[in-house]
């Protein structure tokens, strides 16, 4: 198969033999950006899902003071969260704009990878650039890319007793072999799918509740803008997924996640 063929292989449907997910990434919205409209379809069914964020988002915007943003965007994220059915968001408080790649990070995802105990794991494209599986897009954040990372290690970290031994000794953390799947979405090489048709609509409300964040990000029309975001998304991965309106991800399986 030529590298061009390989790129426009049909995705796979996202695995759905799970119960309970556990949701990482930087900032407020980025889940609302990225992979909202699969989460909702997914608390319909009566899965459970868990949002952990590393930062309250209280860089993002100039206008405002980060300790008033901080609360601001939290109250938004906590907001947008229940739109799509998601009731637990918990924050890290790393500094916006500034978060490290590091055992710090990895060992508070692993401890909330224990806790929660998810089967799924969903974070936020790792990688330099978005768009262009061969390079060129736009740069991504440097704290996209930390936690992203950081995200797929706590996976094996979370499961290995020997590696961060003070979540136990300290917090009562037992080890946690059981994530089966890491799930990274905005990814510039995505292998599954999941259906962006029944939580498309929520997604657009659920996007549309960081409402400080978007007025300053564009002059358009709030909803104009969201739902032209979106949609226009779902419906580019939808030419590899027999047509259907599609939110896509990179997914690593539990055998390409090594434990040590």
């Amino acid at each position: 198969m030529t590298e061009q063929t390989d790129q426009q292989a049909l995705l796979q449907p996202m695995p759905t033999d799970w119960t309970r997910a556990l949701a990482v990434v930087a900032h407020p919205d980025d889940l609302e950006y990225g992979c909202a409209a699969a989460i909702a379809d997914w608390t319909d069914g009566g899965r459970e899902v868990v949002y952990l964020l590393a930062t309250r988002g209280e860089a993002g915007i100039d206008s405002i003071a980060p300790d008033a943003c901080g609360p601001l965007r939290e109250a938004e994220q906590r907001a947008s969260a229940a739109v799509v059915g998601v009731s637990e968001v918990e924050f890290l408080d790393y500094r916006d704009g500034v978060v490290e790649y590091g055992l710090d990070l990895r060992r508070d995802i692993a401890a909330a990878i224990r806790r929660h105990r998810p089967e799924l794991l969903i974070t936020l494209n790792h990688r330099d650039t978005w768009g262009g599986a061969q390079g060129g897009g736009f740069w991504n954040t440097p704290d996209h890319k930390a936690v992203g990372r950081a995200t797929l290690d706590a996976a094996g970290d979370a499961g290995n007793r020997w590696i961060f031994t003070e979540l136990l000794s300290e917090q009562g953390l037992e080890p946690w072999n059981g994530v089966r799947w890491v799930a990274v979405a905005g990814s510039n090489t995505p292998t599954h799918a999941a259906d962006a048709g029944p939580g498309l609509e929520r997604s657009v409300k659920s996007l549309l509740e960081h409402k400080a964040y978007i007025e300053v990000l564009t002059d358009q029309d709030p909803e104009e803008y969201v739902r032209t975001f979106l949609t226009g998304n779902v419906r580019q991965a939808a030419v590899r997924f027999g047509g259907r309106p599609a939110v896509p991800f990179e997914v690593f399986p539990a055998d390409r996640i090594p434990l040590v």
